[in-house]
């Protein structure tokens, strides 16, 4: 009768060595996998955010709401609270990659925005708690408001209302650092990624430029479709009427900071 044959301590090493080399080659494509999917989640929920806006705008001929800047108090204008006829839930505001708030233990750039984090006592505009958090940012030049904030953030600037031409190019919503911001075509691109700039409207550009999807953010158009788009793109949208496309960060000759050297360069 045969004896049973149990594996050596060679044979055990080898299959040990062979699971190790394994895992080292399927660990990246998992993590690829798992961030295609936070992508695609990210990306369904913008799409759903432009089925809101569409209903919004619909029944308002076409125009956005005031905006934030109206009433920083109570925040009745803001995207957030104007818009909470139109969907039911507050999950859709937080983008897969950045679910927790920097509290509750996000990281920037993965880290989803909190108006009580901001400014702690001023800001405490809703009473709904779970209406007070997200990871996207409006683009401030879309809303329908006659105020201006800050040198060169000029009103007659601003888009106000769908039906433009080449919707394609104008963000409306957008992976972001903070509830909204205000890219101007002269703004620096942020000196490291994560940065979150209070108040300082000479950086607008820092709250969306920030790596949430492997060297780009997701973006909602005003033809209500979403897409990728790389971090030195977001100089080519056209965030704002005068917004020069083919600004100083644009072309070969930009300059970047070193973080963003590696990334896709745009014409």
């Amino acid at each position: 009768m045969d004896k049973k044959r149990a594996f050596t301590l060679v044979e055990l090493l080898v299959v040990i060595a062979i699971i190790a080399l394994l895992m080292a080659i399927l660990t990246p494509a998992l993590r690829r996998a798992r961030e295609q999917g936070r992508q695609a989640a990210c990306a369904s929920n913008l799409h759903q955010w432009g089925l809101i806006f569409t209903m919004y705008t619909g029944d308002h001929d076409g125009r956005f709401m005031a905006g934030i800047d109206e009433d920083w108090s109570t925040a009745r204008y803001s995207w957030i609270h104007t818009l909470i006829p139109y969907y039911d839930n507050p999950e859709i505001r937080l983008c897969p990659s950045a679910k927790r708030t920097r509290n509750q233990g996000g990281k920037p750039p993965l880290a989803a925005w909190d108006m009580t984090e901001s400014n702690p006592g001023e800001l405490l505009f809703l009473k709904d708690e779970k209406y007070k958090f997200g990871s996207y940012a409006i683009n401030w030049w879309v809303n329908d408001s006659d105020i201006s904030i800050g040198a060169g953030l000029n009103k007659e600037d601003k888009w106000r209302r769908t039906g433009q031409k080449n919707p394609h190019t104008i963000p409306v919503l957008a992976d972001g650092g903070f509830m909204l911001a205000r890219p101007r075509h002269t703004d620096d691109p942020p000196p490291y990624d994560g940065l979150f700039a209070w108040g300082d409207g000479a950086r607008g550009m820092d709250r969306v430029c920030t790596d949430r999807h492997h060297g780009g953010v997701n973006v909602l158009f005003m033809h209500w479709t979403p897409r990728k788009v790389g971090l030195k793109e977001l100089w080519t949208l056209k965030w704002n009427r005068s917004f020069d496309v083919r600004g100083p960060y644009t072309g070969p000759a930009a300059e970047w900071p070193e973080w963003m050297r590696r990334y896709k360069d745009y014409p």
